[in-house]
């Protein structure tokens, strides 16, 4: 169990992280891998990428065990983490010290390659090898899904705003999920091993991750900026990337026309319910619901659900459509 103690002044400064972070990607999906529970959500995913790895990402393997404590200096939470060669660029700069603290508590676990020892010490070529390790996995793991991973976010960010509209910081926290438990002022969350997290006044950052799995994660030195990352709900179709089709075939674009489903599209800029959406366009449940099977196959919309809740968000590509065709009729 982890136990993550507010104050007064930490309720004042929580925030959800505005996207996916791109190391804490790397890093859960890394684990995620070498997984073999978790199978409905992340098996075509798994059997996609494996064949297509190269040498070089699968040196973060025994930096990056299924289970356990893993270094805290793979996914800092300070300094300009906005792309993904910023982030790398960041790791990279880890003081020696912290390389050899984590890498010390990391082989008190695990037996690990003899190049560790290396990265341990700051060896720049080992961190350079580390750092093109993080870029190739990158692009042969995720890049093919991370539009879907950012869809996906946005849309569980939407959903914490709704909490947090409806019932403040308190609703935010009590609206998790069932991993978590919110007994003022102590956060209580699912967690394989027992910590104890104590924000001082510092606040929180809330992580949605793709690829976090089983249960939330946050970083061992509780001395750290505060982080606390999160699975986020996954869409049971929401793995395999898109079949190529025929250059003639206009694909799930092709049925995508009509006022009904330009106005949900436009509903969804800002999230909305099925029931919401229903009311807004005075048309019944399953025609919203028919709409919106073929806007998310268009990759236009994405869904989370929670409890008895869907709430439906535009991705990136919805809202570039939007706005084009905002642009068009001026």
């Amino acid at each position: 169990m982890l136990r993550v103690h507010f104050t007064s002044e930490d309720l004042g400064r929580i925030r959800v992280a505005p996207g996916p972070d791109f190391l804490w990607e790397i890093s859960n999906s890394v684990q995620t891998l070498q997984r073999r529970d978790g199978e409905r959500v992340f098996g075509a995913w798994r059997r996609w990428v494996r064949p297509r790895l190269s040498a070089s990402p699968r040196l973060l393997s025994p930096l990056l065990p299924p289970r356990g404590y893993s270094p805290d200096f793979l996914t800092p939470t300070a300094g300009d983490r906005a792309t993904l060669q910023a982030a790398v660029d960041t790791l990279m700069s880890t003081p020696r010290p912290r390389l050899r603290t984590d890498l010390t508590h990391l082989a008190a676990t695990l037996q690990l390659p003899g190049w560790v020892s290396s990265l341990a010490g700051g060896d720049a070529e080992a961190l350079r090898q580390l750092g093109e390790a993080l870029r190739t996995y990158q692009q042969e793991a995720l890049a093919p899904y991370w539009q879907r991973v950012h869809a996906h976010i946005d849309a569980d960010r939407a959903l914490r705003l709704r909490s947090l509209l409806d019932g403040g910081t308190e609703g935010l926290l009590a609206g998790l999920g069932p991993q978590f438990c919110w007994r003022p002022p102590v956060l209580e969350v699912a967690y394989p091993v027992d910590q104890q997290l104590r924000l001082q006044g510092r606040g929180l950052v809330l992580q949605p991750s793709f690829f976090c799995w089983p249960t939330p994660i946050t970083l061992a030195d509780g001395d750290l900026p505060p982080v606390l990352v999160y699975p986020i709900h996954h869409a049971e179709d929401w793995a395999g990337p898109a079949p190529a089709r025929p250059a003639g075939d206009a694909g799930p674009l092709g049925p995508l026309l009509g006022h009904t489903r330009a106005r949900l599209l436009r509903a969804t800029r800002t999230g909305c319910s099925t029931v919401e959406a229903a009311r807004l366009l005075d048309v019944t449940h399953p025609a919203v619901s028919q709409h919106l099977n073929v806007l998310r196959a268009a990759g236009l919309v994405a869904t989370v659900r929670e409890a008895s809740r869907s709430i439906h968000v535009a991705t990136a590509e919805g809202r570039a459509l939007l706005a084009a065709a905002g642009r068009a009729r001026r």
